[in-house]
């Protein structure tokens, strides 16, 4: 989401789901590697999929999420949103707070099951895309009201688990949802080109009160995000219309200039250094975020060495679901692995034993593999 401020731009970019199937972001192109066309056949591999996702256990989370109910969206509308990173605010006393964001449709939650999809997509390939422009232009606008979650740096020190971990959740019992406010898609892209295809979203986007925390993926977006939309629309993309301020009460100010496509008076004679002699580019410490304390060896760091609490989580959250839903899960689970290597399926079938001996089994039983050769009792 761009968020058009008083003081510029915000960027939350975030997903339909509150984890990822991993912490790393030099991962990132072994996950695009695995879910994109094999190289020899250039087919889509179920068997690459889970062969990457079961080989990371921190994945399970994600993975079970994507199997289950909620895998498959009935509708834009009708799915929850999450800012899913780890970021901070600072108040006007300047102190930080880590924080995350969600967005709960008020659409409420609607899901399709697998029969239904295939369905739909034989019948209207863009059935998400119709279904959002229509109702926006009938005027059945969808709305989503937004919480936040609250963690002191106290609080931080002393989790279970680390909270800037993207496989992890924050439980909301012990950090409730704070309703912050709402909004709503009421008006449709004039050009879809114009509105959309040109719009450039970056986490890196924030305003003053708005930070960002030890998360790594977060900080492999902060740079990667950037460098792609420089890659795809241009250095100066933030002057195209959809990317700009608006409404922002100062000048809009950036220390940017030259460049392909510049096309204002790029900063006319205005110098282009800091410090100078004549109050241009001036340093504005009242934005200086308070102190954040490190510790620790500098190595290239193995996440694994200090938390391989992978399956805690993932376990409550199959817990969480009725009898049917796990069912549900089950099946889907092994639909989905169709055709993947036995040894592959049993791998998964181990971290889901490890999550809760039902969900194990159940995907055992729904993959038609015995147990003593998964493995598990």
């Amino acid at each position: 989401m761009k968020f058009y401020t008083e003081e510029g731009n915000w960027d939350l970019v975030g997903n339909n789901t509150p984890v990822f199937f991993f912490r790393d972001p030099l991962k990132f192109p072994d996950l695009n590697h695995a879910v994109k066309r094999d190289p020899y056949t250039n087919l889509r591999s179920s068997n690459n999929n889970w062969d990457f996702w079961s080989s990371l256990p921190e994945a399970l989370h994600q993975v079970t999420i994507t199997m289950s109910d909620r895998g498959i969206p009935r509708s834009y509308r009708h799915m929850h949103g999450f800012g899913s990173h780890t970021f901070s605010l600072i108040n006007a006393d300047n102190q930080r707070f880590w924080v995350k964001f969600h967005f709960v449709t008020q659409q409420g939650i609607e899901n399709l099951t697998d029969q239904e999809a295939v369905e739909l997509v034989g019948n209207d390939r863009e059935s998400h895309q119709r279904d959002l422009f229509e109702a926006i232009g009938n005027g059945n606008y969808p709305k989503w009201k937004m919480f936040i979650q609250i963690m002191t740096e106290e609080q931080a020190e002393s989790m279970p688990y680390n909270p800037f971990d993207l496989t992890k959740v924050w439980y909301k019992g012990d950090f409730t949802l704070i309703p912050v406010g709402e909004f709503e898609l009421n008006r449709n892209p004039e050009n879809y080109f114009q509105d959309v295809e040109q719009a450039a979203f970056n986490p890196a986007n924030i305003v003053p009160g708005i930070g960002f925390s030890p998360d790594r993926m977060l900080q492999g977006r902060l740079f990667s995000y950037g460098d792609a939309q420089r890659y795809r629309l241009g250095v100066n993309h933030h002057q195209i219309p959809v990317n700009m301020p608006r409404g922002a009460t100062h000048t809009y100010n950036s220390f940017h200039r030259d460049g392909q496509m510049r096309v204002d008076g790029n900063h006319g004679a205005a110098l282009h250094y800091e410090p100078n002699s004549y109050n241009i580019w001036r340093e504005q410490p009242e934005h200086d975020e308070p102190t954040q304390k490190l510790s620790g060896d500098i190595k290239r760091w193995n996440f694994r060495e200090d938390d391989d609490n992978y399956y805690e989580q993932p376990g409550k959250l199959f817990r969480l679901m009725t009898p049917d839903a796990q069912q549900r899960l089950f099946e889907n689970t092994a639909r989905n692995m169709n055709g993947v290597e036995e040894h592959i399926k049993i791998r998964h079938i181990g971290n889901c034993f490890k999550a809760d001996p039902d969900y194990g089994r159940g995907v055992a039983d729904a993959c038609g593999i015995p147990y003593e050769k998964a493995g598990i009792n």
